[in-house]
């Protein structure tokens, strides 16, 4: 907390995935339901040592099989550094994930990485906290850092029904600061009632379904856009206007590759070969694969960077975000 550059967290430790990044091997040490559909897990190292350390907002890569990584929230208390903690919502329909995390007993190991952290906590006086659902994840240790700073805070937190509603329990010791609001109960969240009672200054953090994010973003559109702090679950990779082929040149390692309408800059150049650039979640949510952009208009569909970084434009996540431009120039 406390600076306005976004901070990067390397992760620590002993082995090298297919990403080229650390790794971590990790072994559940409990498994435990939280609330209807989800599930929190909890880590710790296999070789016993302490984890690395991660500040409110930051997530995690869990390999949960071979080419199976996934990107989860920690849920847990940053000052225990021998413990990791996610909480996952099973989702049927989903891409296997989620089933497979809910899968897990304790004494399974599997490979971790990161921290990393793209929602980062930023000092201030006045907090307002907007979680929908599994939203609920990355807001809980902010709430937790919120209090022990002192701050003024509050936490409105919305989902289907109370029994789907993940930490209730635990958030109840904050007594009148946290608004819980079952939908079957009290109806959905009164996203108008509540920035409109949002003074100047105050710092506005939102995690869950899209719906409930558009909602907060326009409903924040008259603040500065540094106060609103918005999470997605998924990059925007729908189709727009600049979708034809473009030129990609790697000016570090001298390779040029076309990239075509139906692939990613990412896709494109692991085709070719030649050029080595970590990735992970390969759907615009981690920040793994960022790319410098030395010459080009980058055209952003990750949900990573700030409103600023996007019209800055020198960094691009090349596992989903293509060109403005017909050719684009990165420092690989």
């Amino acid at each position: 907390m406390g600076t306005e550059e976004r901070m990067r967290q390397p992760a620590i430790d002993v082995a090298h995935g297919a990403t080229g990044e650390p790794r971590i091997e990790g072994i559940v040490d409990r498994v435990e339901r939280v609330a209807d559909r989800v599930v929190a897990v909890t880590w710790r190292a296999a070789d016993g040592r302490e984890l690395p350390p991660w500040t409110p907002g930051a997530h995690i890569d869990v390999e949960l099989a071979p080419g199976l990584v996934r990107q989860y929230s920690l849920c847990g208390d940053p000052a225990d550094l021998s413990r990791w903690r996610i909480a996952v919502l099973r989702e049927p329909e989903g891409r296997g994930g989620s089933c497979r995390v809910h899968d897990l007993e304790r004494g399974d190991r599997l490979w971790l990485g990161g921290p990393r952290n793209n929602f980062e906590l930023w000092s201030a006086s006045r907090y307002v906290f907007i979680a929908g659902g599994i939203g609920i994840t990355p807001i809980l240790p902010m709430v937790r850092a919120a209090d022990a700073a002192g701050a003024d805070w509050c936490l409105h937190y919305g989902g289907r029904d109370r029994r789907s509603m993940a930490f209730v329990d635990e958030l109840a010791r904050y007594g009148d600061r946290v608004a819980v609001r079952p939908q079957d109960e009290q109806g959905p969240l009164d996203i108008d009632a509540i920035i409109g009672a949002t003074r100047p200054g105050t710092r506005v953090y939102c995690c869950g379904p899209e719906g409930l994010l558009a909602a907060v973003t326009e409903r924040c559109a008259a603040l500065p856009p540094r106060y609103l702090h918005t999470e997605r679950f998924r990059g925007s990779v729908t189709g727009t206007d600049h979708d034809g082929p473009i030129e990609v040149e790697c000016r570090a390692s001298g390779v040029t590759v076309t990239v075509g309408p139906d692939e990613s800059v990412l896709d494109a150049l692991e085709r070719v070969g030649g050029v080595v650039i970590a990735s992970s979640c390969r759907d615009g949510v981690c920040g793994t694969c960022e790319a410098t952009v030395l010459d080009g208009v980058p055209d952003h569909r990750d949900v990573v960077l700030s409103e600023e970084e996007r019209a800055a434009g020198d960094v691009m996540m090349t596992c989903v975000s293509r060109a403005r431009t017909s050719r684009l120039v990165l420092d690989l």
